[in-house]
């Protein structure tokens, strides 16, 4: 009680000091003015405390233009850009499909959108252009549009390597065969839950981000 008597006094400390005449022509008119100096005591003053802003809860979110949510036709464009590479990819599931009947029932809805595809020989470099240069280029168009796309057409270019493996090593049987087969299905199930994974979430407004091609998506759209 004694400690807190000495830092926080309950009264304000007032020292009053008064200066006598002084026998000097030049200050005699300050004579009859006593000085006061008064010390209030400052620590009886309450401190004003800094507001502090609840934190809020962050949410990451997809977005189109701005701060806006991604809108209907964002979330269409950017889930039908998943097809191109599952399209142009579908060779690879040659053995897998034969063997699970489930995944043949789940890609019979889109055997005449594949035939279209596949008529023309050139059809996947056209869809590679139009993507790129059409899409992916053009400011008008949503970075969560041109992101989607953006990792559809990095998800086909590694095509290219799986098709040069192939073509390098075609053998007709033992463990060569064993290992091109396990090759392709691997690269068919990689497309085909990519295909599901990026569509759902696009439809859905999610941003999805798909491994190796994220990355490499994310640099390529400015």
């Amino acid at each position: 009680m004694a400690m807190s008597n000495l830092l926080y006094p309950l009264n304000p400390t007032t020292f009053t000091l008064s200066r006598k005449p002084l026998h000097s022509p030049f200050l005699s008119s300050f004579t009859n003015q006593p000085c006061l100096i008064t010390l209030t005591n400052f620590a009886t003053k309450p401190r004003n405390k800094i507001p502090t802003k609840p934190r809020r809860s962050e949410q990451i979110t997809a977005k189109s233009n701005g701060d806006n949510p991604a809108d209907t036709s964002d979330r269409l464009i950017s889930a039908v850009c998943y097809f191109y590479p599952f399209f142009d990819g579908i060779q690879y599931g040659k053995y897998v499909i034969t063997q699970f009947t489930p995944i043949q029932a789940a890609i019979q809805p889109l055997v005449p959108a594949i035939r279209v595809f596949k008529s023309f020989p050139f059809n996947g470099f056209l869809v590679f252009l139009t993507l790129y240069f059409v899409v992916v280029r053009n400011q008008n168009f949503s970075r969560y549009v041109r992101f989607n796309t953006m990792q559809a057409i990095v998800l086909d270019v590694l095509l290219i390597f799986p098709d040069v493996l192939e073509r390098s090593f075609n053998p007709r049987g033992g463990l060569g065969l064993d290992l091109l087969m396990s090759l392709d299905s691997t690269v068919f199930l990689f497309l085909f839950v990519s295909l599901i994974y990026g569509s759902s979430s696009c439809l859905l407004g999610q941003l999805p981000r798909l491994p190796i091609v994220a990355d490499a998506a994310d640099r390529q759209v400015l």
